[in-house]
Protein backbone atom coordinates (compact mmCIF):
# COMPACT_ATOMS: atom_id res chain seq x y z
CA UNK A 1 0.00 0.00 0.00
CA UNK A 2 3.15 2.07 0.59
CA UNK A 3 3.63 2.13 -3.27
CA UNK A 4 0.29 3.32 -4.23
CA UNK A 5 0.25 6.14 -1.45
CA UNK A 6 4.22 7.31 -3.26
CA UNK A 7 2.61 7.40 -6.17
CA UNK A 8 -0.35 9.51 -5.26
CA UNK A 9 1.70 12.10 -3.72
CA UNK A 10 3.51 12.58 -7.01
CA UNK A 11 0.90 11.26 -9.31
CA UNK A 12 -1.93 13.42 -7.73
CA UNK A 13 -0.50 16.39 -6.67
CA UNK A 14 2.09 18.32 -4.30
CA UNK A 15 1.25 20.02 -0.98
CA UNK A 16 3.66 22.98 -2.15
CA UNK A 17 3.55 24.96 -5.42
CA UNK A 18 5.75 23.66 -8.04
CA UNK A 19 6.90 25.22 -11.26
CA UNK A 20 5.69 23.73 -14.13
CA UNK A 21 7.14 21.16 -17.15
CA UNK A 22 5.99 20.81 -20.72
CA UNK A 23 5.86 17.70 -21.88
CA UNK A 24 4.80 16.45 -25.30
CA UNK A 25 5.45 13.44 -27.73
CA UNK A 26 5.61 13.17 -31.26
CA UNK A 27 3.65 10.19 -31.28
CA UNK A 28 0.54 10.96 -29.45
CA UNK A 29 -1.06 14.99 -28.01
CA UNK A 30 -2.39 15.35 -24.53
CA UNK A 31 -5.84 13.29 -24.16
CA UNK A 32 -5.35 11.49 -26.80
CA UNK A 33 -5.19 7.73 -27.03
CA UNK A 34 -1.56 6.01 -26.39
CA UNK A 35 -0.62 4.06 -29.83
CA UNK A 36 -0.70 0.27 -29.62
CA UNK A 37 2.89 0.04 -30.72
CA UNK A 38 3.74 1.46 -26.45
CA UNK A 39 0.94 -0.93 -25.40
CA UNK A 40 1.84 -5.00 -24.68
CA UNK A 41 0.73 -5.82 -27.68
CA UNK A 42 3.20 -3.33 -29.33
CA UNK A 43 6.66 -4.18 -29.26
CA UNK A 44 8.34 -0.49 -29.70
CA UNK A 45 9.48 0.02 -25.96
CA UNK A 46 8.30 3.43 -24.67
CA UNK A 47 7.10 5.98 -26.66
CA UNK A 48 9.63 9.18 -27.19
CA UNK A 49 9.09 12.13 -24.88
CA UNK A 50 10.78 16.13 -24.87
CA UNK A 51 10.32 18.34 -22.15
CA UNK A 52 11.28 21.45 -21.31
CA UNK A 53 10.75 24.05 -18.07
CA UNK A 54 13.67 21.98 -15.53
CA UNK A 55 16.41 24.59 -15.45
CA UNK A 56 17.77 24.50 -11.98
CA UNK A 57 17.49 20.79 -11.63
CA UNK A 58 19.83 18.94 -10.51
CA UNK A 59 18.58 15.63 -11.83
CA UNK A 60 15.36 14.21 -13.59
CA UNK A 61 12.71 11.80 -13.31
CA UNK A 62 10.20 9.96 -15.29
CA UNK A 63 6.53 7.81 -13.82
CA UNK A 64 4.38 6.45 -15.70
CA UNK A 65 1.55 5.00 -14.39
CA UNK A 66 -2.04 4.04 -14.75
CA UNK A 67 -4.41 6.59 -12.79
CA UNK A 68 -7.45 4.33 -13.22
CA UNK A 69 -7.39 0.91 -11.73
CA UNK A 70 -9.74 0.36 -9.33
CA UNK A 71 -6.67 -0.79 -6.94
CA UNK A 72 -5.10 2.28 -7.28
CA UNK A 73 -1.99 3.38 -9.58
CA UNK A 74 -0.33 1.07 -11.03
CA UNK A 75 3.25 2.07 -11.85
CA UNK A 76 4.78 1.43 -15.62
CA UNK A 77 8.15 2.56 -15.34
CA UNK A 78 10.12 4.46 -13.26
CA UNK A 79 13.42 6.38 -14.48
CA UNK A 80 15.60 8.88 -12.15
CA UNK A 81 18.99 10.76 -12.07
CA UNK A 82 18.32 11.65 -15.91
CA UNK A 83 21.07 14.45 -16.74
CA UNK A 84 19.45 18.16 -15.76
CA UNK A 85 20.43 19.09 -19.30
CA UNK A 86 18.39 16.16 -21.01
CA UNK A 87 15.46 17.29 -22.96
CA UNK A 88 14.14 14.19 -24.46
CA UNK A 89 13.45 10.42 -24.27
CA UNK A 90 14.14 8.63 -27.75
CA UNK A 91 11.75 5.14 -28.36
CA UNK A 92 12.45 2.14 -26.18
CA UNK A 93 15.59 4.43 -24.96
CA UNK A 94 16.64 5.25 -21.54
CA UNK A 95 19.31 8.01 -21.26
CA UNK A 96 22.74 7.04 -20.29
CA UNK A 97 23.48 7.81 -16.87
CA UNK A 98 20.06 7.15 -15.63
CA UNK A 99 18.80 4.37 -13.33
CA UNK A 100 15.67 2.73 -13.64
CA UNK A 101 12.99 1.42 -10.44
CA UNK A 102 11.11 -1.21 -9.87
CA UNK A 103 7.40 -1.07 -11.53
CA UNK A 104 3.70 -2.15 -9.28
CA UNK A 105 4.79 -5.41 -11.02
CA UNK A 106 8.60 -5.69 -9.71
CA UNK A 107 10.35 -5.68 -12.82
CA UNK A 108 12.77 -2.85 -13.70
CA UNK A 109 12.18 -0.91 -16.87
CA UNK A 110 9.57 0.12 -19.09
CA UNK A 111 6.26 -2.18 -18.13
CA UNK A 112 3.93 -1.45 -21.84
CA UNK A 113 0.16 -1.07 -20.52
CA UNK A 114 -2.35 -3.14 -21.89
CA UNK A 115 -5.62 -2.09 -20.25
CA UNK A 116 -7.52 -0.18 -23.06
CA UNK A 117 -9.27 1.89 -21.01
CA UNK A 118 -7.13 3.22 -18.94
CA UNK A 119 -5.68 6.77 -18.19
CA UNK A 120 -1.93 6.58 -18.92
CA UNK A 121 0.54 9.92 -17.25
CA UNK A 122 3.56 10.17 -18.31
CA UNK A 123 5.19 12.55 -15.60
CA UNK A 124 8.39 14.27 -15.69
CA UNK A 125 9.85 15.61 -12.17
CA UNK A 126 12.63 18.29 -12.23
CA UNK A 127 14.45 17.25 -9.14
CA UNK A 128 16.41 19.10 -6.59
CA UNK A 129 19.27 16.53 -6.14
CA UNK A 130 20.01 13.20 -7.52
CA UNK A 131 18.42 10.40 -5.74
CA UNK A 132 21.04 7.92 -3.90
CA UNK A 133 19.24 4.80 -5.39
CA UNK A 134 20.65 2.06 -6.66
CA UNK A 135 19.75 0.74 -9.97
CA UNK A 136 16.50 -1.79 -9.29
CA UNK A 137 15.32 0.66 -6.23
CA UNK A 138 11.94 -0.65 -4.91
CA UNK A 139 8.79 1.12 -5.81
CA UNK A 140 7.98 2.81 -2.21
CA UNK A 141 11.79 3.94 -1.51
CA UNK A 142 11.77 5.55 -5.57
CA UNK A 143 8.63 7.11 -5.73
CA UNK A 144 9.43 8.49 -1.77
CA UNK A 145 12.27 10.26 -2.58
CA UNK A 146 11.41 11.42 -5.85
CA UNK A 147 8.80 13.69 -4.09
CA UNK A 148 10.65 14.61 -1.60
CA UNK A 149 12.66 16.24 -3.88
CA UNK A 150 10.19 17.77 -6.89
CA UNK A 151 10.67 21.53 -8.02
CA UNK A 152 8.55 21.24 -10.88
CA UNK A 153 6.45 18.71 -12.34
CA UNK A 154 5.15 18.63 -16.22
CA UNK A 155 2.35 15.70 -17.53
CA UNK A 156 1.30 14.73 -20.88
CA UNK A 157 -1.55 12.12 -20.48
CA UNK A 158 -2.90 8.90 -23.00
CA UNK A 159 -6.36 8.37 -22.69
CA UNK A 160 -6.98 4.42 -23.33
CA UNK A 161 -4.83 2.23 -25.75
CA UNK A 162 -5.37 2.73 -29.84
Amino acid sequence: MLATQGCAIIGGGSPRNLDVISVSSPQFRDGAPLPQDYSCKGGQGNPPLRWSGTSGAKSVALVVDDSSTHGGPEVHWVVFDIDPDTTELGMDDVPRGARLGRTTSGKVGYTPPCRTDGSYRFTVYALDAKLSLEQGAGLARTLESIASHTIARGRLTANTIE
